[in-house]
């Protein structure tokens, strides 16, 4: 496996406050029992407890595995071992180093390769008769209880707007969790989400939370009109409708019925957790076809996400498509294969260009959330949070770590950055700072 540089390692970073912590730990001092093969990297390191903690890394995938509680993929140990691996430390052993630490960090390994093997020999078993007639009242059965759901979705939100906004305002959170607890039983999550964050959320909207409650009713009403309408809808509108309310297309459907082969550049990575489910976003760019794609993963709160993808990867896959508006998500084989890097940046536009393609994607799906672009020649500005381009056009910057980190990274020049725009501002996800 060839070796890591330390802008590969700093690309597998989660956040930037997990890096700057990562290279805290990369010294010697803290760490015992380390190892290196050609696909592992191992090693033990004291924390503030009495047991250090037990990292291993599988650079084939790569994994990730801690015994720290962190709920950061990969952690700050992970990243710190790497680190030394790049540096070709010597606190770094051969594959003979380690005791303990090499026997644990092999039988995950072979777990992990036991599972995918399993994985493999399921997946290549032919699949089942699917009884047409008994999925189809199934189906018809679900879509009667959603249809009392919108329903009373409907009155709800009409009591909501007679009481006035304000009246919203001051109601409890138990009063908006009994909504969407309703939305729920009526096998309609995805608005049962929107609900619960929306009530969590008014409080801290500051002076603008009229206008972002007002913004939400009327997507749920739309929502509302849509299903009373969605046997005339298109093929693609009907299926954003369908992501929007939560009735997901099972991978077995998505697999084979609308595949693309390129190779595809990972362009860059986020992550959310509000504590329930966290989200990864992972945002891919064909480099034959131009299409840009975003893979979706989910994890309970207790379950790890799967490994990011470096950014600047390339991967050489067939990756299918979900139905639905552009950017459409897509489902990524993990048979993927390594093919190259190429860390750089496709073209960008300015942010008047941006902000057509945001409009645009909303003219398409009015429940699109964000819109991935390249910016070009912009200047970050951090005290002021501020994406400004050279036009002279501005976007609100929206950053959840450290923003210095940023500017660091930019060293305040204008730079090419690839990232999410929505509504409220723009995300920075990959810097291509200019030399």
């Amino acid at each position: 496996m060839t070796r890591w540089s330390l802008a590969a390692v700093e690309r597998a970073a989660p956040d930037a406050s997990s890096w700057t912590a990562a290279r805290k730990l990369a010294t010697p001092g803290p760490w015992s029992q380390t190892g290196a093969t050609d696909a592992l990297v191992w090693g033990r390191c004291q924390g503030s407890g009495r047991t250090p903690y037990q990292v291993s890394v599988d650079l084939d995938g790569p994994a990730y595995r801690c015994s720290c509680p962190s709920r950061k993929f990969p952690c700050k140990h992970a990243l710190a071992l790497l680190t030394l691996w790049a540096r070709d430390d010597p606190v770094i052993g051969g594959d003979d180093a380690g005791g303990e630490g090499a026997d644990v960090a092999r039988q995950w390994a072979e777990q992990r390769a036991g599972r995918a093997a399993a994985a493999a020999a399921t997946a290549a078993e032919p699949a089942r008769p699917v009884d047409e007639q008994a999925r189809a009242r199934r189906q018809a059965d679900r879509a009667r209880l959603m249809d009392a759901g919108i329903d009373e979705l409907a009155l709800w939100l009409a009591d909501l707007v007679r009481g006035g906004t304000a009246e919203a305002r001051r109601r409890p959170y138990a009063w908006w969790e009994a909504a969407a607890a309703r939305l729920v039983d009526a096998q309609l999550p995805g608005l049962a989400e929107q609900v619960r964050d929306t009530g969590a959320g008014l409080a801290g909207r500051g002076d603008d939370w009229a206008g972002s409650l007002l913004d939400d009713l009327g997507r749920w009403w739309t929502v509302v009109q849509a299903w009373r309408r969605r046997d005339t809808l298109a093929p693609d509108p009907a299926a954003d409708l369908r992501v929007e309310v939560g009735w997901s297309v099972p991978t077995a459907e998505v697999r084979g019925a609308d595949d693309v082969t390129d190779r595809w550049q990972v362009l860059g990575a986020f992550r959310t957790d509000d504590g329930r489910l966290q989200q990864q976003r992972t945002w891919l760019r064909g480099l034959d076809s131009g299409e840009q794609l975003v893979v979706l993963d989910f994890a309970a709160r207790a379950q790890p996400l799967p490994a990011a993808r470096l950014v600047g990867t390339v991967l050489h896959a067939d990756v299918a498509r979900y139905p639905g508006s552009a950017p459409r998500r897509a489902l990524l084989p993990d048979d993927a294969v390594v093919v190259g890097t190429d860390a750089r940046l496709p073209g960008g536009v300015d942010l008047a260009i941006a902000a057509d393609a945001l409009a645009e994607a909303w003219a398409t799906n009015p429940w699109a959330r964000r819109v991935p672009v390249v910016l070009d020649e912009v200047g970050l500005s951090v005290p002021d949070r501020l994406v400004r381009d050279a036009a002279g056009l501005t976007v609100r910057l929206l950053l959840d770590d450290d923003p210095w980190a940023l500017a660091a990274r930019t060293g305040g020049r204008p730079c090419r950055v690839f990232g999410e725009l929505e509504a409220d501002g723009f995300r920075p996800l990959t810097v291509e700072a200019a030399p």
